[in-house]
């Protein structure tokens, strides 16, 4: 049993939201929501707002747990179901990322502002680039955040600056109409994308679930006991605790408990809330403003190439910064991914010493390359339709843990418990992951 430590100030917190962030940048916010813009203007921006919402909530959440144990929600649930449920974290983590559809996206942009023809070489040179950077870092988290944040750094005050220039006084107040709209869906928006683009409105799938690993290895709360993954070529270990430390409940312990819990809300709020819901709905209204009602749109990321036309002489350089953003996004999710499987697979095994956690770690981001190199190998390139199947998948999952979370946060002591309120909007996204779920299966499996 230890001492809950005191919280540091604001600034030294601020980091794990930049990784859960630019894991959103691509999936959500520059592919789905400025696709559906794009063809059904700006009516939807609602539901943009509510999914990244939902998505907040959620997040604090998952990291209420860590920031309270020291341990990841998964060393949790391991506790609490036994080995199936690394089995099933292990399988809903990897399975659905499969398909590169970001990655896919990323080199559709690239190719085309180096003035080239897409193929499935550029996809693949790529993910073999990524896999690259991370075996050059020394710490697995430190690398993530460091990269996160200079392409969030870079790209998104581009595309703020973009949007200021190109969009007209009645762009701007079909946007704020669209924000007010609350339910309304123009009439033949494909219901299957819609719900992938709420699903994707932040992270989406297990990736939320990475919060928790995050926010232990950047020490919040008593998670300043654990430790970090070492890049396997870095030539020393640090112990890694997969469990972690209790607290006595003490006044001073929970009075810097509830100094933690204000402040990483704030963080979360001002970096993964407050930054994505600005980038989703700029970028909405960009795609809005420079190619809605344009007649080549069709259904396919064409219309990112479209909206760079429209911009004349800065489409190159908005070109690069999609790029850019959208290999960062793939870059955090096969590192998120990598990390919660090592974290689910360690805690199978018992006895798992240090250096085979960071082996774990790179033998399921290489695993992830290697199937992506093979889906774009099998001719599979188009990046939207890898998209949304992925949604599909990851809506499964974010139902599962959903009211997993809930579970394991009511069983802290009272104190440290969720509001009634909390509760009540991680279930409501619980609901709607699991009706998005039936709905698919309904419509286009049965």
């Amino acid at each position: 049993m230890r001492e809950m430590p005191e919280a540091p100030r604001l600034a030294k917190l601020i980091g794990p939201s930049f990784i859960i962030l630019g894991v959103g940048l691509g999936s959500g916010e520059l592919i789905l929501w400025p696709y559906l813009a794009s063809n059904f203007g700006l009516g939807i921006v609602w539901a943009a707002v509510v999914g990244i919402t939902l998505q907040f909530f959620l997040n604090m959440e998952i990291e209420r747990y860590s920031l309270v144990t020291g341990e990841s929600v998964f060393a949790g649930w391991r506790k609490k179901w036994g080995p199936a449920a690394a089995g099933w974290f292990i399988a809903s983590t990897i399975i659905p990322w499969m398909w590169p559809g970001i990655m896919a996206a990323a080199a559709t942009a690239a190719a085309t502002a180096a003035g080239v023809a897409y193929s499935k070489w550029w996809g693949i040179g790529m993910l073999v680039a990524l896999g690259g950077i991370y075996s050059l870092g020394r710490v697995v988290y430190r690398t993530q955040e460091t990269v996160q944040k200079a392409i969030i750094l870079v790209g998104v005050p581009l595309v703020v600056g973009l949007t200021i220039w190109l969009a007209g006084r009645a762009d701007w107040l079909a946007l704020a109409a669209g924000v007010a709209r609350v339910g309304f869906l123009p009439e033949g928006i494909p219901l299957a994308t819609f719900l992938a683009a709420l699903v994707y409105s932040g992270a989406g799938g297990n990736l939320n679930l990475a919060q928790s690993l995050y926010v232990k290895e950047k020490g919040y709360g008593m998670g300043k006991y654990s430790g970090h993954i070492i890049n396997i070529l870095a030539g020393r270990e640090e112990e890694v605790q997969l469990t972690g430390e209790v607290f006595a409940q003490t006044e001073g312990n929970i009075s810097r408990f509830k100094t933690w819990w204000r402040r990483i809300n704030l963080e979360h709020g001002l970096v993964f809330w407050a930054t994505g819901v600005v980038t989703m709905l700029l970028l909405m209204l960009l795609a809005y403003a420079t190619v809605h009602g344009h007649p080549e749109i069709g259904s396919s990321i064409k219309f990112v190439l479209l909206e760079a036309k429209a911009m004349g002489g800065l489409g190159v350089a908005f070109l690069v910064a999609v790029a850019l953003m959208l290999f960062g996004t793939q870059f955090a999710v096969y590192g998120s991914n990598a990390r919660m499987a090592t974290e689910n697979l360690a805690l199978l095994i018992p006895g798992s010493k240090v250096h085979h956690i960071s082996r774990f770690f790179y033998g399921f981001l290489w695993l992830q390359i290697l199937a992506g190199i093979v889906v774009f190998g099998a001719g599979f390139i188009e990046p939207l339709a890898l998209v949304v199947t992925g949604a599909v998948l990851n809506a499964v999952a974010m139902c599962v843990y959903s009211w997993l979370i809930l579970g394991l946060n009511l069983s802290l002591p009272k104190a440290l418990q969720p509001s009634w309120w909390r509760v009540a909007i991680v279930g409501l996204a619980g609901l709607i992951y699991g009706g998005f779920t039936i709905f698919t299966i309904w419509n286009y499996l049965i």
